[in-house]
């Protein structure tokens, strides 16, 4: 067998068989330019689903839109949306989080390096970055919830953000990197502290003109570190 073919839409090369050779294949022009296609600790995980405009969209955007002005004003660092692909060597980990954080720090302590293309630009960020973020979708519920929040853990990623705002009330966590796992960080009246960024979160949510939900993400004023 040369190809294994997933929903007459993914081929994934039979010579994909570990971390290196995925990641081969992603700077291709072979890889896939929709859906999400993961390797996780020796697994291909494939999820071609159409995305849902509000539960998962809407939220991502919102976090994309908040944290990305809070790190340009305060130069702390990146904030890469989805189709940016996340590797760890030491987790057997390589996928697209749906939201990654990367601070000026750790790339300058080279806990992050960003990884050129074979022609243009950089493609890929590798290391731990200081946070990820994944919104739950109908496919993704074990992937999110289990498998990354493990391997996610073994990177050493020191946050791991997630989101449920599939229905009422809307689940989001802050969890934290500990010896024995994440730990999820305690809510204060509805916020959640984030040591990462020394401010505090809150998610809210409601009906906009239309009906529709919306999200509004928060943010609380500087703490002490």
């Amino acid at each position: 067998m040369s190809v294994i073919v997933i929903a007459d839409q993914v081929r994934i090369p039979s010579w994909v068989s570990d971390l290196e050779s995925f990641r081969r294949w992603s700077r291709s022009d072979d890889y896939p330019e929709r859906g999400w296609v993961s390797f996780l600790d020796g697994e291909i995980w494939v999820d071609m689903s159409i995305e849902q405009l509000f539960t998962h969209n809407r939220v991502k955007t919102e976090f994309t839109v908040v944290l990305g002005g809070l790190l340009k004003h305060e130069e702390l660092g990146y904030y890469f949306s989805d189709r940016v692909l996340l590797t760890n060597e030491s987790a057997n980990l390589s996928t697209e989080p749906d939201g990654t954080f990367c601070s000026f720090r750790a790339i300058q302590d080279k806990r992050i390096f960003l990884v050129e293309g074979l022609e243009e630009g950089h493609v890929e960020i590798e290391g731990a970055p200081d946070m990820v973020l994944e919104v739950v979708s109908r496919y993704s519920v074990r992937k999110d919830t289990k498998i990354l929040r493990n391997l996610y853990w073994r990177a050493g990623i020191p946050e791991y953000w997630l989101v449920d705002a599939r229905k009422a009330p809307v689940q989001f966590d802050i969890l934290r990197w500990g010896e024995r796992g994440y730990s999820a960080a305690r809510r204060q009246k509805g916020w959640l502290k984030s040591k990462v960024f020394a401010r505090s979160f809150l998610l809210e949510t409601g009906p906009d003109r239309l009906g529709n939900p919306q999200f509004l993400l928060r943010l609380g004023a500087v703490e002490a570190s």
